[in-house]
Formats: C-alpha cells, structure tokens, sequence
C-alpha cells in the first residue's frame, strides 16, 4: 500500500516509517500539519496515519478539510488523547480509526490492513488493481499475476514493481527508484537498483511471454506493453 504519515514527532514518525518500508509498504511522511495536508489532498493513499496535535494545521481541522473536499481515504488518527470523549470527537470528525500512543506497530499494520479491507462482495475499489496487458498487481490483496499465474514477490520486489506501474509508459530513472523505493536522495552509486530490477524482471518477464520491463539505456527502465 501507498501511506502517509503526518507526525511532527521526529522517534515516533521514524519508528512507524521503519515498520511501514519493512513489512513492504510506500510511506510518504510530512513533518507538519499544512504539509500533510498539501500531501493528502494532491496526492493518492491508501491510508493516512494522522497524528491529532499538529503544528501549522491540526489532525481534526485535516480531517475535516478532506470529507468537506469528498476525499475518502481511510484516516487512523493517532493520539495521546485518549479519554472516551477525544475518541469520539475524532471519529466524527470523519476518521475510520482511533489508535492512543503509545501504541504498538503490529496494532497499527492491523488496523491499517482493516480500514483498507474490502468487504466480501463488494466491487473492488477504484486505483487498487494496477493493470499493464496480462499483468496485474492487487494493492488490497498486494497479490501479482501474470498471465493469470500468480507471482511469489519479495517486499522490495513489490514496491519496485508498484511503483513502475504508477507509471507505466514512462522512462524512470534509478534516482527515481531510490527516491521512491529505498528512499535515498541521492545516488551512492550502488548496484542494488540493477540487481532488484533483474529479479524482479525474472518474475513477471517468464520465457514464452512478451518482455514488460525494459532497460533503456542511460536512462533507467519502462515499463510497457509490447503491444502499444
């Protein structure tokens, strides 16, 4: 899944990012109310994770800002508030979920899997199946197939290919994959990109089927159907 975090507290903020990148989703983090709130309504999530007691914009005054906009992210508020009458006023203020720090990150990968859940017999939401020709990536189920052969990925290997359909068509450089994936600003000249790249072109590119991923040289990589 595609996150965001909005959280002022430098440990708190690093100590979710850590568990979200590890067990395999995007995070964006904003620092601070008036970003976050920049970052959610400009950008698409899965989820946002916002803390309630903000600097610049304040969690409640975010939250009410994207129902008024018809933004229906799922939201999981978090909060040192915790009496029975903050929980309250933050649910109706339109959030799905209400966690008190301190908090424990396998609650909060729990709750964050709950409010993205969808229900048995529903449609599938809009912008969770990702499709380029015959392969398919489901953020919900973050399931992979191929031709309508289900494919085993490793996070990385997930997040990367994630991140080129998002922008299939598209050249993307390595500087753009550390950025998005490993979250390097910079290059540090490592082979790490090349090596997930071929694994993971190993994966949805199997003999007999039209390669999807392409190298462009000196450039980065595309993502495209053989057939366009």
């Amino acid at each position: 899944m595609r996150l965001l975090l909005v959280e002022d507290q430098t440990d708190t903020a690093e100590f979710v990012l850590k568990a979200l990148r590890e067990t395999g989703h995007i995070a964006d983090h904003a620092k601070d109310g008036r970003e976050g709130l920049f970052l959610a309504t400009t950008e698409t999530y899965d989820a946002i994770i916002l803390d309630r007691m903000l600097p610049k914009v304040d969690g409640l005054t975010i939250l009410r800002t994207l129902r008024a906009s018809s933004i229906h992210t799922p939201v999981v508020i978090l909060s040192a508030l915790g009496e029975i009458d903050d929980r309250v006023e933050g649910l109706r203020a339109g959030s799905d979920d209400y966690l008190v720090k301190p908090f424990s990150t396998i609650e909060l990968l729990a709750r964050l899997d709950a409010v993205t859940r969808r229900s048995p017999g529903q449609a599938e939401p809009e912008g969770h199946v990702l499709r380029l020709a015959d392969l398919e990536l489901n953020r919900l189920s973050r399931s992979v197939k191929r031709a309508g052969v289900s494919l085993e990925l490793q996070p990385r290997e997930y997040q990367l290919l994630e991140y080129l359909l998002r922008h299939a068509g598209q050249v993307v450089t390595r500087t753009m994959l550390l950025e998005a994936v490993w979250d390097y600003h910079f290059d540090p000249g490592t082979n790490v990109i090349d090596v997930h790249i071929s694994k993971l072109r190993n994966k949805i590119d199997p003999a007999g089927l039209p390669p999807l991923l392409h190298t462009v040289r000196g450039a980065g990589y595309r993502l495209g159907d053989p057939q366009a």
